[in-house]
């Protein structure tokens, strides 16, 4: 229902609607009427049809995705099973909307996007009317603020899902003319290809860095300057083929003991609002160190706590859950306390380059092989022993075991200062959105 009434909070020139104040000349329209039938797919085995190697591409609800369509959670029917299940074709320029589950998530199907099958967890949404872009629609639909109306609406606590129905009521406020239409989707669909060449360009460069990683730390590939006398001679170790002059030696006997926090709670302590700062296992992370997972203990607590004690250049690993997330505490940390959950290791050997370490350890391999020896199926682990048995393959040098960090340490920022540009490059698009969408700012 729309009312013009305008109130104190109401801008001249606008009237409401149920998710807020639109222009006076915006048509607010469900999306039923400006669509073919909006419906949903079926799951072919259910109709005694199997799953092929190839033939129709059949889209489950995996394959609308938070990044856009994801082919790889895709499958195959026959032509058969697609014209017996012809509810559920989709072509291009259709929009797909999950309706089960993890509801909301909103794709657009390009142009030279051919024929497809969807499930019953999908709608396919297909805009007819002659007066209405549906790139306009699909931005309409992605915003958060769609989503979160989506969910506050589902039924069934077990597998939240949405009816056909409350799609096809969902209402558009559509600009009067389809140019206008048009350039809020063009300008949206330009941030969009901005933020997708962001992603392209960080996997990129995360797949140079892991073949660097590689190279670099198994000594396959030497630095200009380090070990050319050797012709790359090689030797046979527990941990592998490594330099001849590399030598493999274990964390534990390069490092301070090797130990672990604990929780303040168990000891009696309550959480301060502020004071000592305490890390949880969250707050190691694969993009490195989250303060946003962080707590507060007390002095008291710290003191006697004080095992869990960490500090600059100390290495911190997580133990239990979701094993082997490593970070590394720059030259500006101060102090903190960590649980029981995380593995402090502090290079003590002043032969040794901690970030050398940091950045071994943090290899995919070493996480592979972390998972590969846990302990405890509801709640994994490895022990403060395995990570001091650890071994570590150490060139003789110090400067060209600070020469490597140097290498993978300026990638890492590479890599930190593209995805911090296309964080920037998000909050851009949802004030966009939240500007075009609403018609607080006009392209006209």
């Amino acid at each position: 229902m729309v009312t013009t009434i305008h109130n104190v909070n109401q801008k001249q020139g606008y009237k409401r609607m149920e998710l807020g104040d639109i222009p006076e000349d915006w048509r607010p329209t469900p999306l039923g009427s400006l669509s073919a039938f909006i419906t949903k797919g079926a799951t072919p085995t259910t109709y005694g049809f199997r799953w092929v190697n190839d033939g129709v591409l059949f889209l489950r609800s995996e394959c609308v995705s938070e990044q856009g369509l994801d082919l790889s959670q895709s499958m195959f029917i026959t032509a058969e099973a697609h014209n017996m299940l012809k509810r559920g074709e989709v072509h291009a320029g259709d929009i797909l909307v999950t309706i089960t589950g993890n509801v909301g998530r909103v794709i657009s199907l390009s142009n030279d996007f051919g024929v497809a099958n969807i499930n019953q967890h999908i709608a396919r949404i297909r805009i007819i009317d002659s007066d209405v872009v549906a790139g306009y629609v699909f931005h309409f639909l992605s915003q958060p603020s769609i989503r979160k109306y989506y969910n506050s609406i589902t039924t069934g606590q077990a597998y939240p899902q949405i009816s056909l129905k409350q799609v096809r009521d969902t209402r558009i406020p559509i600009p009067p003319t389809t140019s206008e239409q048009q350039a809020i989707a063009t300008a949206l669909s330009d941030v969009d290809a901005l933020i997708t060449s962001l992603d392209k360009l960080i996997a990129k460069k995360r797949d140079i860095k892991q073949t660097t990683m590689q190279r670099l730390l198994t000594g396959k590939t030497r630095l200009p300057g380090f070990g050319d006398e050797l012709k790359l001679r090689y030797k046979q170790t527990e941990i592998g083929f490594i330099p001849e002059d590399w030598e493999p030696r274990p964390l534990g006997l390069i490092s301070a003991f090797i130990t672990k926090g604990a929780t303040p709670t168990t000891y009696g302590f309550s959480w301060a609002n502020d004071g000592v700062l305490f890390l949880r296992s969250e707050c190691v992370s694969e993009q490195g160190l989250d303060l946003t997972q962080s707590m507060f203990i007390t002095s008291e607590a710290h003191n006697i706590l004080k095992r869990g004690e960490v500090h600059a250049g100390d290495i911190l690993m997580t133990i239990t859950g979701n094993v082997g997330r490593v970070i590394y505490l720059g030259n500006g940390f101060s102090i903190a306390n960590i649980n029981q959950h995380i593995a402090r290791i502090r290079i003590t050997d002043s032969s040794i380059d901690a970030n050398y370490v940091f950045h071994f350890l943090s290899q995919p391999a070493l996480r592979k092989y972390y998972n590969s020896i846990t302990t405890g199926q509801a709640y994994p682990q490895i022990s403060l022993k395995q990570v001091r048995d650890t071994r570590i393959p150490i060139p003789p040098t110090k400067s060209e075991q600070q020469a490597i960090a140097n290498v993978l340490s300026d990638m890492d920022a590479e890599i930190t200062a593209l995805e911090h540009r296309r964080k920037k490059t998000h909050m851009l698009k949802h004030a966009m959105m939240q500007e075009l969408l609403t018609g607080k700012t006009r392209l006209i």
